[in-house]
């Protein structure tokens, strides 16, 4: 008769709900009468009640300081820690510890003239007896790679003219067409009206990934077929931009090298009809670099700024590359803003150059 009433009382609670699958989830203060139905319900849509599930699976997103720091981290391994090995611990700083330092410097893709610009700067702090030991040296080191960071950093304002033109030009393979689609979904967050024009008709498939970039952040392309005039594809989209009333117009170009002549007068042609329909544009020519390509990347920014008219750079990919100095040498050689540097696949990767921000990213 017991056993009955134990498989009674069993069937029952089963049928009440208190035998739940050991993987289940239930609320504390439950009891054990209550149905499955109130122990694993879903918080109402819209409401900040998380279920215990996502609790457990989602994992917060680190910030982009952090994300900063790991993209970093190739660069400050073979820039940073080389140097901390160098002069940490050193009591004495002398002429032979800055000619190696120098070494260091340009084999860390910060270039010659930089390299020798900081190192020159450093003996005179050294003459002044400002680099007791070191740790000094670290630190005087880290002023002045930030001093010379800051001193043609500015971030791009594009607001001060509508249609605000953006031209983006660079070789293939930098993550130009990438660069344009952030940027793109970057302004419709904040609430302009954004226009693409796929000025790149000689590559393959150039116009369709744009396109793609264009749907995820819910923009108009304008484009034409493959093999078209990218001339008439940038006509066509000024006056879309005009009469749309678009905040904000981004063109993509074709691959150049400087060896390409006619790729470049293409793309001087193309400037001269921004410049035709929209008065004052383009209103900046964003050169979009590589930064795992080091030295090379250093070439292509002297190339295009004799030719092009830079006024900005985008330097992509620096978390992928131990090159990251490239930063350094671009901004400070040519004296070119750098707008945005790129450390992941995501959207919110594409960021806004904040030197002290790399900075520290770099020297932790």
């Amino acid at each position: 008769m017991t056993g009955k009433k134990g498989f009674f009382r069993g069937l029952m609670d089963k049928l009440a709900g208190s035998e739940l699958p050991a993987e289940a989830v239930r609320p504390s203060g439950t009891e054990s009468g209550e149905s499955d139905a109130t122990a694993v319900a879903e918080p109402v849509p819209g409401t900040s009640q998380p279920t215990a599930t996502s609790a457990v699976q989602e994992k917060p997103r680190l910030g982009f300081f952090e994300r900063l720091k790991q993209g970093l981290s190739k660069t400050s391994e073979s820039l940073v820690g080389r140097i901390d090995r160098l002069v940490l611990g050193r009591k004495q700083i002398d002429a032979d510890t800055l000619e190696e330092l120098e070494e260091i410097l340009i084999t860390a893709d910060i270039g010659v003239k930089t390299s020798v610009e900081l190192i020159r700067t450093l003996e005179q702090r050294l003459k002044r007896n400002e680099l007791q030991d070191g740790a000094a040296l670290r630190s005087v080191l880290k002023e002045e790679i930030l001093a010379r960071l800051e001193r043609f950093a500015q971030p791009l304002q594009v607001g001060n003219a509508s249609p605000f033109v953006i031209m983006v030009i660079g070789v293939n393979g930098v993550g130009k067409t990438t660069t344009i689609g952030k940027l793109a979904s970057r302004f419709a967050g904040d609430g302009k009206k954004v226009l693409l024009a796929a000025g790149d008709t000689f590559r393959a498939a150039a116009a369709e990934q744009l396109l793609v970039w264009g749907e995820r952040a819910g923009v108009d392309v304008i484009r034409h077929q493959e093999g078209a005039d990218p001339a008439a594809v940038v006509f066509d989209a000024c006056k879309a931009a005009v009469a749309r009333q678009v905040d904000v117009l981004i063109v993509d170009t074709a691959g150049r090298l400087h060896t390409k002549v006619n790729l470049m007068e293409e793309m001087k042609k193309m400037r001269r009809i921004v410049g035709r329909e929209i008065p004052g544009g383009p209103h900046e020519t964003l050169l979009v670099l590589d930064a795992a390509t080091g030295q090379n990347a250093l070439s292509q920014a002297r190339l295009f700024k004799e030719t092009a008219e830079v006024s900005g750079i985008a330097l992509t990919k620096l978390d992928g590359t131990a090159k990251g100095g490239i930063v350094l040498a671009v901004s400070n050689e040519f004296q070119i803003p750098v707008r945005y540097i790129g450390v992941g696949e995501a959207v919110e990767d594409l960021r806004d150059f904040d030197p002290r921000q790399f900075v520290e990213a770099l020297f932790q």
